[in-house]
Protein backbone atom coordinates (compact mmCIF):
# COMPACT_ATOMS: atom_id res chain seq x y z
CA UNK A 1 0.00 0.00 0.00
CA UNK A 2 2.77 2.58 0.68
CA UNK A 3 3.82 2.21 -2.95
CA UNK A 4 0.33 3.17 -4.13
CA UNK A 5 0.32 6.16 -1.77
CA UNK A 6 3.45 7.44 -3.50
CA UNK A 7 1.90 6.81 -6.92
CA UNK A 8 -1.28 8.64 -5.90
CA UNK A 9 0.73 11.64 -4.71
CA UNK A 10 2.83 11.60 -7.90
CA UNK A 11 -0.21 11.33 -10.17
CA UNK A 12 -2.12 14.05 -8.31
CA UNK A 13 0.83 16.37 -8.93
CA UNK A 14 0.51 15.71 -12.69
CA UNK A 15 -3.13 16.85 -12.78
CA UNK A 16 -3.28 20.63 -13.24
CA UNK A 17 -5.37 22.52 -10.72
CA UNK A 18 -7.98 25.16 -11.49
CA UNK A 19 -10.71 27.01 -9.63
CA UNK A 20 -14.11 25.40 -9.79
CA UNK A 21 -17.10 27.73 -9.76
CA UNK A 22 -18.12 28.10 -6.10
CA UNK A 23 -21.04 25.83 -5.23
CA UNK A 24 -20.96 24.07 -8.61
CA UNK A 25 -21.47 20.33 -8.70
CA UNK A 26 -22.25 19.82 -12.40
CA UNK A 27 -19.63 17.10 -12.79
CA UNK A 28 -20.29 15.45 -9.42
CA UNK A 29 -21.93 12.08 -9.23
CA UNK A 30 -21.25 8.60 -8.02
CA UNK A 31 -17.70 7.64 -8.96
CA UNK A 32 -15.29 4.90 -8.10
CA UNK A 33 -11.86 5.34 -6.61
CA UNK A 34 -9.01 3.23 -5.34
CA UNK A 35 -9.27 1.78 -1.86
CA UNK A 36 -6.23 3.89 -0.88
CA UNK A 37 -7.93 7.13 -1.91
CA UNK A 38 -11.20 6.05 -0.30
CA UNK A 39 -9.37 5.51 3.00
CA UNK A 40 -8.47 9.23 2.99
CA UNK A 41 -12.14 10.27 2.86
CA UNK A 42 -14.56 10.51 5.80
CA UNK A 43 -16.70 7.41 6.26
CA UNK A 44 -20.39 7.77 5.50
CA UNK A 45 -23.24 5.65 6.76
CA UNK A 46 -25.08 3.18 4.56
CA UNK A 47 -28.16 5.45 4.75
CA UNK A 48 -26.13 8.47 3.54
CA UNK A 49 -24.71 6.39 0.69
CA UNK A 50 -28.15 5.10 -0.31
CA UNK A 51 -29.66 8.61 -0.37
CA UNK A 52 -26.77 9.95 -2.47
CA UNK A 53 -27.08 7.09 -4.97
CA UNK A 54 -30.85 7.50 -5.13
CA UNK A 55 -30.25 11.06 -6.38
CA UNK A 56 -27.20 10.08 -8.49
CA UNK A 57 -24.98 12.26 -6.31
CA UNK A 58 -21.67 11.71 -4.63
CA UNK A 59 -22.03 10.99 -0.92
CA UNK A 60 -19.53 13.83 -0.28
CA UNK A 61 -21.57 16.46 -2.09
CA UNK A 62 -22.83 19.15 0.25
CA UNK A 63 -25.00 22.25 -0.26
CA UNK A 64 -21.94 24.32 -1.22
CA UNK A 65 -20.28 21.66 -3.40
CA UNK A 66 -17.65 19.05 -2.64
CA UNK A 67 -17.04 18.59 1.08
CA UNK A 68 -13.76 16.71 0.49
CA UNK A 69 -12.38 18.92 -2.28
CA UNK A 70 -8.76 18.83 -1.08
CA UNK A 71 -8.84 15.02 -0.84
CA UNK A 72 -11.14 14.30 -3.80
CA UNK A 73 -10.23 11.22 -5.86
CA UNK A 74 -8.11 11.41 -8.99
CA UNK A 75 -11.08 10.84 -11.31
CA UNK A 76 -12.74 13.94 -9.82
CA UNK A 77 -9.51 15.90 -10.26
CA UNK A 78 -9.46 14.97 -13.96
CA UNK A 79 -12.82 16.62 -14.65
CA UNK A 80 -12.22 19.86 -16.50
CA UNK A 81 -8.54 19.12 -17.17
CA UNK A 82 -8.98 17.07 -20.34
CA UNK A 83 -11.17 17.30 -23.45
CA UNK A 84 -12.42 13.79 -22.59
CA UNK A 85 -13.93 15.08 -19.30
CA UNK A 86 -14.79 18.74 -19.95
CA UNK A 87 -16.18 21.11 -17.36
CA UNK A 88 -19.82 21.80 -18.28
CA UNK A 89 -19.25 25.47 -17.38
CA UNK A 90 -16.14 25.86 -19.52
CA UNK A 91 -13.68 26.11 -16.67
CA UNK A 92 -10.32 24.40 -16.69
CA UNK A 93 -6.59 24.93 -16.49
CA UNK A 94 -4.47 26.39 -19.23
CA UNK A 95 -2.74 24.28 -20.36
CA UNK A 96 -4.80 21.12 -19.98
CA UNK A 97 -3.27 17.92 -18.60
CA UNK A 98 -0.57 16.40 -20.77
CA UNK A 99 -1.96 13.39 -22.67
CA UNK A 100 0.81 11.15 -21.31
CA UNK A 101 -0.02 12.16 -17.75
CA UNK A 102 -3.72 11.50 -18.34
CA UNK A 103 -2.87 8.03 -19.62
CA UNK A 104 -0.80 7.33 -16.48
CA UNK A 105 -3.77 8.32 -14.31
CA UNK A 106 -6.17 6.12 -16.29
CA UNK A 107 -3.72 3.19 -16.15
CA UNK A 108 -3.44 3.54 -12.39
CA UNK A 109 -7.23 3.64 -12.02
CA UNK A 110 -7.57 0.54 -14.23
CA UNK A 111 -4.88 -1.33 -12.26
CA UNK A 112 -6.34 -0.80 -8.79
CA UNK A 113 -9.34 -2.24 -7.02
CA UNK A 114 -12.05 0.39 -7.31
CA UNK A 115 -14.75 1.06 -4.74
CA UNK A 116 -17.83 3.25 -4.98
CA UNK A 117 -17.41 6.62 -3.29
Amino acid sequence: MPCNRHKIHFLRELIPAFECEPGCHDCCGPVTTSAEEMARLPRKTRAEQDIALEHLNCVHLGPEGCTVYDERPMICRLFGTTPRLPCPRGRGPNPLIEPEAEQLVHRFIASTRQVLV
